[in-house]
């Protein structure tokens, strides 16, 4: 089994928002290069072979492929983080589904009062099985206010709300994603422990159809919490993402795969998925992977987008 260091202040330092240092370095560390040299995508002080092995791994698995990819992964008890094009914008497909719960547990929580029963209705269904309906009524119920005051207080600041009722665009990033992962995993002052014990349980009984993505290639001794989404639009094709986090034995460790300009979604799931593979590989060396899940679910887009303007 892997060394661990386990690094609480600095993750706790990172989630109050009052000394985001040690995070930051990380990301720093890890895109730090000359124009000679390419940058690496990971690092860590204490790990510096596997942050190496992992930045030529994550190469090797986008090499050639047609889509534009972010990636982040962090692993606070290794000092490890990987960045590729971690601040760079993308719809957010049905992955934003994650800040639409955080800001309906952060809700009740100013309001000192348990999820309603439609409430923890609606946040199952738009998390286990990605329903649209109950998205767009948890998002109504909110309202601008109270999702940006959860992104506000979370410190999401490169995250811009979809405009009216169009969730799906909200504007994310792997960085702001990887933020999001790690008020669910650590002790804040944003999310109660039952608040978080709840989202992760939900992300981590999502429908079988829809397990593809960052859990592939890691070990059965992990529980993996994932969200996924996926969208084509007329420009930059399917968008696909996943996002998760992983705990129990070998745990917790996180990873962000966004990824726009893919042909079709099987393309995109398939460029998560080398990236995915590589990483989990590389964080669990000698354990043999889980059963893979079962063919990804292929419907329609899952979220409402705008009609385009008609022309003069």
């Amino acid at each position: 089994m892997k060394p661990r260091r386990v690094l609480a202040r600095a993750v706790s330092a990172v989630l109050i928002g009052t000394a985001p240092v040690p995070f930051l370095a990380l990301v720093a560390s890890a895109t730090a290069g000359t124009a000679a040299v390419a940058p690496a995508l990971c690092g860590s002080s204490s790990h510096p072979a596997l942050a190496a092995k992992l930045t030529a791994d994550i190469r090797a698995a986008r090499g050639g492929r047609a889509s534009a990819v972010a990636v982040a992964a962090y692993d606070p008890g290794l000092g490890l983080g990987c960045w590729l094009s971690s601040t760079v914008h993308f719809d957010s497909a049905s992955v934003v589904k994650v800040t639409i719960l955080g800001a309906l547990l952060r809700k009740a929580e100013d309001q000192r009062r348990s999820l309603t029963r439609a409430e923890a209705n609606l946040a199952t269904a738009m998390i286990t099985r990605s329903d649209n309906d109950a998205a767009s009524a948890l998002w109504a119920e909110l309202g601008r206010h109270d999702l940006q005051h959860f992104l506000n207080l979370a410190q999401m600041t490169h995250t811009v709300l979809g405009s009216g009722g169009y969730w799906g665009l909200t504007q994310i990033t792997a960085y702001d994603e990887m933020r999001l992962l790690q008020f669910l995993l650590n002790p804040n002052s944003v999310l109660t422990a039952a608040s978080r014990g709840y989202a992760l349980g939900l992300m981590a009984h999502v429908t079988a159809s829809q397990r593809w993505g960052v859990p592939v290639g890691a070990p059965a001794s992990l529980t993996v919490h994932v969200k996924n989404g996926w969208l084509p639009r007329a420009t930059h094709g399917w968008r696909v993402h996943s996002i998760g986090c992983f705990t129990g034995r070998g745990g917790p460790y996180s990873i962000v795969v966004l990824t726009q300009d893919n042909p079709s979604m099987a393309y995109g799931i398939a460029t998560i998925q080398a990236i995915a593979r590589a990483i989990n590989r590389d964080l669990n060396p000698g354990a043999k992977p889980a059963a893979p899940a079962p063919a990804p679910s292929r419907g329609t887009p899952d979220e409402t987008i705008p009609a385009l303007p008609s022309l003069p």
